[in-house]
């Protein structure tokens, strides 16, 4: 059992190591992934808090900062066809946003972003909604940060590339400081 699960996509990002007390477990990439291993942790490791760490695109903040966000959605969820709105799921007990602090709204899709979503959102990602929904049913406290590593353009899978690994000492030091 460890007090805190610290869920992140790739070692690329952040390999730890972790204070005691916290595990950390790699999702791999995607909602499916975050949600499979997010509903393993949980179950094995029985946390209070749940953190996400990871990259995002920024939409409207400038790439290089360590931000915590406070609420995500699912930007690639439409349903439209079927009478709802975007971002929200048939027959889900969660509201479309999931919310849990002040703070910017991370967009999740299974897409890499390089342009601006449909669905409004402050910077966009890959596993945080998925994560923050694991969580939010097992009862499990959750909290998202995100370095801002591109600008969500057309030149976001380079820069993504040039600067994902840039926030790991930046985390590593927001960690210690829990």
């Amino acid at each position: 059992m460890s007090d805190i699960v610290i869920f992140v996509a790739l070692a690329d990002e952040f390999a730890g190591p972790v204070p005691d007390g916290m595990v950390l477990v790699h999702t791999g990439v995607g909602k499916v992934n975050a949600a499979l291993a997010a509903a393993a942790a949980l179950v094995e490791h029985k946390p209070f808090l749940a953190i996400n760490y990871g990259t995002a695109g920024g939409l409207t903040i400038d790439h290089g900062g360590l931000i915590e966000c406070g609420a995500t959605v699912q930007r690639d969820m439409d349903l439209r066809p079927l009478g709802l709105a975007l971002g929200t799921t048939f027959g889900d007990e969660e509201p479309p946003m999931i919310r849990w602090a002040e703070g910017p709204v991370v967009g999740t899709g299974d897409s890499f972003a390089d342009g601006p979503p449909e669905l409004a959102s402050d910077l966009v990602d890959m596993e945080a909604y998925a994560l923050a929904k694991a969580c939010h049913r097992h009862g499990v406290a959750f909290r998202c940060v995100k370095y801002v590593s591109d600008s969500a353009d057309d030149g976001a899978a380079d820069d993504w590339q040039d600067n994902k690994m840039k926030g790991a000492r930046r985390f590593a030091e927001w960690l210690t400081a829990l």
